[in-house]
């Protein structure tokens, strides 16, 4: 089934654990293990050492990535956008978590992916 034609659960329960994975290999700082499921657009933009930097930089100002709440599903014909309000472990407030998924060869791969 063509994922745009999902309901909004099904994606969910699609696009979750891919972001939960995300988040746990960028605790990690594992850069391989962070863009397994990236679409190679995505490999493209995010070099080893921008992920390392990137994951540096919030692990010191914002903590770590602690509870996140599922907002909404936004389908397009060519790929879902799931966001999520995100929680960090050293800073009040909430953040926006973003992932993009499309589908290529059988497989959810990840066009983008963001927390600000």
């Amino acid at each position: 089934m063509d994922l745009a034609q999902k309901s909004d659960m099904e994606i969910l329960a699609v696009a979750a654990p891919i972001m939960d994975k995300l988040m746990d290999a960028s605790t990690a700082i594992d850069y391989e293990r962070h863009i397994r499921d990236f679409t190679e657009r995505a490999k493209g933009i995010l070099s080893k050492d921008a992920f390392q930097s990137i994951c540096e930089q919030y692990q010191r100002s914002k903590g770590y990535f602690s509870k996140r709440e599922f907002v909404a599903v936004f389908k397009r014909p060519e790929s879902v956008a799931v966001v999520w309000r995100q929680w960090f472990t050293k800073v009040p407030g909430e953040f926006v978590a973003e992932l993009v998924l499309v589908q290529h060869d059988g497989r959810y791969l990840v066009d983008h992916v963001m927390i600000f």
